[in-house]
């Protein structure tokens, strides 16, 4: 299964409720913060919601 870098480039302040969730749920707390998930559908559709707040990579 395909493998995704993400990292957090830009702040939740000022963001709606569910965005924040997201990028909790995603284990991205602080900037510049670096998780490795897998590709699967349900994290795609979360990376997809908050898309403009992160930076992605395929591994």
């Amino acid at each position: 299964m395909k493998k995704l870098k993400i990292t957090k480039v830009k702040s939740v302040i000022d963001r709606p409720e569910r965005q924040k969730r997201t990028m909790e749920a995603l284990g991205l707390k602080k900037l510049n913060a670096t998780v490795e998930l897998d590709a699967t559908p349900q994290i795609l559709g979360m990376v997809r919601k908050v898309n403009h707040l992160v930076k992605v990579e395929e591994i």
